[in-house]
């Protein structure tokens, strides 16, 4: 490199001028500046301590807000304030890095524990920060324990960049900051990538660490058993989290919460609740739009975003119908940032030096940084309380001769005389002798001497305890455990982020996924569309509508709403069409597909799980669903005033909504069951008690705009309380019949309950008045309920479903036993159906 001086003005070189050219290596410089460069990088700007976890720009920001006072008791001030105070006497860089950094401290979606308390827009997983003008900041309370008694010579302080100021090496740190918040960096040839954790579970394992010097990785992991990131979420597979616990470097895969809803009665929804570490809604909402666009996604509908402050996440993924919500999830895992991976490279700086740590180093830089803090802190109060010590010793000494002092210092020439007269006459210090001089004359009242010989034994107390500390390690490291735990216990919450060993799927899905290998050691990927699979369509005694999964055997009980059985059953297929007839003598087309599906649970469905018949179908005032009914069978319909009609099956096929059969004034539909066959016995039942049973084959099949025929002669003010079907040849059939009062309130008046076998009436000419069902007793006078067919259920006022019924008794025409002996404690049958 040549160094020469500018030439003369008249172009001559000066006389001392000496031309001094120097050749350097162009590679050897360019090595060595890069070298210089990039240690000046890793140390002064990308990666963080191992010790409080904080990079050089961060740990700058909280030291300067801890000196400005801006504590979260005091009120906000101006961000760029505090930008402006830490660029001008600590950070040698530009504003715009340090408001980045002071951005991301104080965003709860970024840290686990944020640091900063932020006021105004500071950004979301979406959209950058504000200003630094126009947002607000001061310390978080958690921040406070980072920067506590640095006053106290805990940390080396080292030089600001023009040597006019100094600042912390490395701030106290009371909690694991670089495990609990994690850290992001890149240096040159290096990155640094960790995941947050827990504060509470952290803090255990350095506690554990502490009391058991030589824990190994599987006792720590007993305790920190994965990341806790800030969004939640869920981590399937944990190996990649065994290996970066490790050995410093690992990756997991991060997918989203998500929850399988009944948006409406006809539409499913996948509603997504916590998104993958650092995925925000609107870039999953435009991956998704983009991947259905380009047809790699099938069955999404529409996707909306109603998120708000309130309740927080909340996207809402609308599914179209006959899709497979299980299927359509796996394809947003697939294809959209649903499902993300987080790699793990703990590089961080111990002694000045990048490494790349597990957790048990980790955890053990930290413990000893932690350790040698309060060790440091210890060794400054003890000194502290033996200078007091050794001033009030001084001063008691001064006090019981106070005359002869102060005529010692009055006959002085000077202040050194006088100091000198003390010490010699006292025995006094220099320090002892200038306190003496310095005192005032108020402290020199009657009480000094009991509070400084207060003072003195306090003082010798404290320093006793001080120095025990020192005097054993145990006790000083069982400080830092017990100072830990306060930590944790104030500022610890409950973990957010869910801990899967493996991919958790229902019982469904599994099945699925174990029925259909694909010879590769993996299971097939689900069906997207849902297959035409036979199951059964159920409209139950609340007006719950809803579809099974399969068409297994339905149980006899399960969960379900309170005194809900199933009213109306028919098998169909999960592509199938079925009938609902409405007590106005409507009949509706239903979609078995647009039916919620009813998830097994043990085998048993669960009732609760269907949707109001009234959000399904369009139902008219007073109008309610009375049963559903193949649309290819002939069928029987019975009305409240005894009318009866079989109906063909010849339907309109451009309708949804027909009339089939003509009502008269006042009367409606209060039964409908499958009479194709003529044998079958239709049967009437009223509320004065009266049975009448016939054969289908005495009533003609009409078509849907008849009006039927009489089926029961009713007496004055008589009406029909149940009609149905019955198989003649069923030897199980019964009859079931509770009797009550008239305009009682239920359950305030008795009853009795009545269970007869079918085949004991006798089958009589339709439209006759039938026979004697039911003798009342004293204080009844009409049928509550009535039931005709095989197999009746009881359903509890808890919601079960029973067949403990009374035992078949007496002779048909005779009265029922009482109601509390008919039923369980847990309250009176409400409603009754055919489980089969």
């Amino acid at each position: 490199m040549a160094r020469r001086q500018s030439p003369s003005p008249s172009g001559d070189a000066p006389q001392d001028f000496v031309e001094n050219i120097v050749d350097i290596d162009v590679t050897s410089e360019m090595e060595g500046s890069f070298l210089e460069y990039a240690y000046s990088v890793i140390y002064s700007r990308a990666l963080p301590d191992a010790r409080d976890g904080l990079k050089p720009v961060q740990r700058r920001i909280l030291y300067m807000m801890s000196e400005m006072g801006l504590r979260p008791d005091r009120g906000h001030v101006k961000s760029a304030r505090v930008v402006g105070e830490v660029m001008g006497k600590l950070h040698p860089h530009g504003d715009t890095a340090i408001y980045d950094a002071m951005v991301r401290m104080a965003q709860d979606f970024s840290l686990r524990l944020p640091l900063i308390d932020g006021h105004g827009n500071f950004g979301s997983l979406d959209d950058g920060p504000a200003a630094p003008r126009y947002t607000e900041a001061r310390l978080a309370a958690a921040a406070l324990t980072l920067t506590d008694h640095l006053d106290e010579d805990v940390v080396d302080f080292v030089p600001n960049y023009d040597n006019q100021l100094t600042q912390p090496d490395v701030l106290p740190a009371a909690f694991p900051n670089l495990l609990v918040n994690g850290a992001t960096g890149i240096a040159v040839g290096m990155a640094t990538n960790m995941a947050p954790h827990n504060l509470v579970e952290v803090i255990s394992a350095a506690r554990h660490l502490i009391a058991h010097p030589d824990a190994t990785l599987d006792d720590l992991m007993r305790f920190v058993p994965g990341p806790d990131l800030p969004t939640g979420g869920r981590i399937v597979g944990l190996d990649g989290i065994r290996d970066a616990y490790a050995t410093g470097r690992g990756s997991f895969k991060t997918r989203a919460k998500v929850e399988i809803e009944q948006l409406s009665a006809r539409r499913t929804g996948l509603v997504v609740t916590e998104l993958p570490y650092m995925v925000g809604p609107e870039k999953v909402i435009e991956k998704i739009k983009d991947a259905v666009n380009s047809k790699k996604l099938t069955g999404i509908s529409d996707i909306v975003d109603l998120t708000d402050r309130q309740h927080g996440l909340r996207l809402v993924i609308e599914l179209k119908n006959g899709f497979n919500p299980n299927a359509v999830l796996q394809q947003l895992y697939r294809y959209s940032p649903m499902e993300d991976s987080f790699g793990i490279n703990n590089v961080t700086l111990v002694d000045g030096q990048p490494q790349t740590l597990g957790l048990v180093k980790l955890l053990s830089v930290y413990v000893e940084h932690r350790i040698d803090v309060v060790r440091r802190r210890t060794a400054f109060r003890l000194g502290k309380k033996k200078d007091r010590l050794h001033l009030v010793e001084g001063l008691l000494i001064a006090i019981v001769d106070i005359d002869e002092v102060i005529q010692i210092i009055r006959s002085s020439d000077e202040v050194a005389a006088a100091r000198v007269r003390l010490m010699s006459i006292y025995d006094l210090s220099e320090i002892q002798a200038n306190y003496i001089l310095e005192l005032r004359l108020r402290q020199l009242t009657k009480y000094s001497r009991i509070e400084l010989e207060k003072e003195q034994e306090e003082l010798r107390r404290e320093i006793a305890e001080l120095e025990a500390i020192l005097g054993s390690e145990e006790r000083l490291r069982g400080l830092v455990s017990s100072e830990l735990g306060e930590i944790a216990e104030k500022y610890g919450t409950p973990r957010r982020t869910v801990l899967l060993e493996s991919e958790a799927v229902s019982p469904t899905v599994a099945a699925a996924l174990a029925a259909a290998p694909n010879g590769k050691g993996k299971a097939a990927p689900l069906a997207l569309e849902i297959s035409d699979d036979p199951c059964w369509a159920i409209l139950t005694a609340s007006g719950q509508i809803a579809r099974t999964s399969n068409q297994e055997p339905l149980a006899e009980s399960g969960p379900r709403a309170k005194h809900d059985v199933f009213r109306s059953v028919v098998k169909t297929s999960a592509r199938g069409e079925i009938a609902a007839v409405t007590s106005q003598g409507r009949m509706l087309r239903l979609q078995v597909m647009d039916m919620p599906v009813l998830p097994p649970m043990s085998g048993l469905p669960n009732l609760a799980g269907g949707v109001p018949a009234k959000d399904f179908v369009t139902l008219l005032k007073n109008e309610t669903l009375v049963a559903f009914a193949p649309l290819d069978e002939i069928l029987a319909i019975g009305t409240t005033q005894g009318v009866v009609k079989r109906v063909q099956p010849d339907y309109p096929l451009n309708r949804e909504d027909w009339e089939v059969i003509a009502l008269k004034d006042k009367d409606q539909v209060v039964g409908v069951a499958p009479a194709g066959s003529e044998e079958t016995d239709l049967v009437f039942l009223t509320r004065e008690a009266q049975l009448l049973r016939f054969t289908a084959a005495n009533v003609r099949a009409q078509g849907r705009t008849a009006g039927g025929m009489v089926g029961i002669k009713l007496g004055a003010g008589d009406q029909v309380l149940f009609f149905g079907a019955v198989t003649a040849a069923d030897d199980a059939a019964v009859v079931v019949t509770i009797a009550g009062t008239n305009g009682a309130l239920p359950g305030t008046a008795p009853g009795a309950a009545k269970v007869t076998a079918f085949a004991e009436y006798p089958a009589k000419g339709r439209a006759t008045a039938g026979v004697r069902a039911h003798r009342f007793l004293k204080g009844e006078d009409m049928l509550l309920l009535a039931w005709a067919g095989h197999g009746p259920a009881k359903a509890s006022s808890l919601g079960g479903v029973a067949r403990s019924l009374p035992q078949e008794h007496g002779r048909r025409d005779g009265s029922g036993i009482p109601l509390s002996q008919a039923v369980d404690a847990v309250g009176p049958a409400m409603a009754w159906g055919d489980p089969s």
